[in-house]
């Protein structure tokens, strides 16, 4: 029986329900190193991780013998517990339905994990909302408002 070979680079995006800021710089690389556990454990690569007090990038090498939602499904509810568990945040914290999910080429690597590394840097610069509506565009991904995260007028980073 042949082998079977596959490489596939998967950029996941998420918030926290109605995008409330809630991911705290004190506790935020616990979190990173939590969810980092879950996709490897999951037989999955990670590449880089980014929280910011509003979303999360997952920059993942992907295994196909999981489908992507039920990682993000396992990432999430997981991390809600774990939270709550150790709790880390004063509110009640889940994530928003939904996620973005974008695969990348091998030759992507490195400018998709510094640029996922370099959020905070980045979101000087520009809001979340402007980010995502970028990704969409910058992917070829044609989307209704509606669904989209819930996104605030005014929103500071």
């Amino acid at each position: 029986m042949a082998n079977t070979y596959t490489q596939f680079y998967v950029h996941l995006v998420f918030t926290p329900k109605r995008r409330n800021a809630l991911i705290r710089r004190n506790w935020k690389d616990k979190l990173e190193k939590y969810i980092t556990g879950i996709v490897q454990n999951n037989g999955h690569k990670l590449i880089a991780i980014g929280a910011m007090p509003d979303h999360i990038h997952i920059f993942i090498g992907y295994n196909v013998n999981q489908l992507i939602p039920d990682l993000v499904e396992m990432i999430k509810t997981s991390s809600n517990a774990w939270i709550r568990e150790n709790k880390l945040s004063i509110n009640k914290f889940d994530w928003q339905r939904g996620y973005g999910a974008f695969s990348h080429s091998r030759s992507n690597l490195d400018s998709v994990a510094k640029y996922i590394m370099n959020q905070e840097e980045h979101h000087r610069r520009k809001t979340f909302k402007e980010e995502y509506l970028e990704i969409l565009l910058e992917n070829g991904v044609s989307y209704q408002d509606e669904y989209l995260f819930e996104f605030f007028e005014g929103e500071g980073q």
